[in-house]
């Protein structure tokens, strides 16, 4: 419950997809906010607008169903940095930190 996976098919495959987790809240009216993972485009099909088309999908059930905000997280390493910034996703207002299970 709360969890979607949103797609973009192309050639009869899912060549993106993102989860979106929709989170329950005690403050903003306790509205609901989201979490972004998993965002993924299969290589081949990178740079033709799916993964855009899959992210405004993400918004857009994040924001019909009442979430004040969308949250995620990106590898420093994989250069996507600039394509979530293209987005509006804002990299100065919060600080992600992660917590691993040990071996």
């Amino acid at each position: 419950s709360g969890t979607s996976v949103l797609g973009a098919e192309a050639k009869g495959k899912i060549v993106s997809m993102a989860t979106l987790h929709l989170l329950p809240n005690m403050t903003y009216g306790a509205r609901p906010y989201g979490l972004v993972e998993n965002v993924a485009t299969l290589p081949t099909f990178a740079g033709q607008g799916f993964g855009r088309a899959v992210m405004e999908a993400v918004a857009k059930t994040a924001w019909q169903a009442g979430a004040y905000k969308i949250m995620l997280l990106t590898g420093r390493d994989n250069n996507a940095k600039g394509f979530y910034e293209a987005l509006g996703y804002d990299a100065g207002e919060k600080h992600g930190m992660i917590l691993r299970r040990p071996a």
